[in-house]
């Protein structure tokens, strides 16, 4: 059973992930992106494990970026290569949401 601080804690991240897509689309799409909002969440629905892929990779450029080490010299090629694979990540949720409207 799920504590009510972890449930909390799942709704930020959550709510955080739903701003950060939408923001994504509307960068990519123009003003257009506000009518497919619904679109978008059918295809984070259907498409769970992109959905989960965005989040996975938010949080870990996050560590990254709060790290107090370099990682061997890697961790700045791997944000910048992570931010990319969000920005084709989120590209893709939206071509869905385009092609299914």
């Amino acid at each position: 059973m799920a504590t009510l601080g972890a449930v909390w804690n799942m709704e930020d991240g959550m709510n955080r992930f739903l701003i950060s897509l939408v923001t994504g689309v509307v960068l990519a799409c123009g003003s257009t992106a506000i009518c497919n909002a619904q679109t978008i969440r059918s295809e984070v629905a259907n498409h769970p494990r992109i959905a989960a892929a965005i989040r996975e990779l938010e949080g870990a450029i996050t560590y990254m970026e709060r790290a107090p080490h370099d990682f061997g010299g890697h961790k700045a090629a791997a944000i910048r290569d992570s931010q990319a694979a969000l920005v084709e990540l989120r590209a893709a949720l939206a071509y869905r949401a385009q092609k299914d409207r």
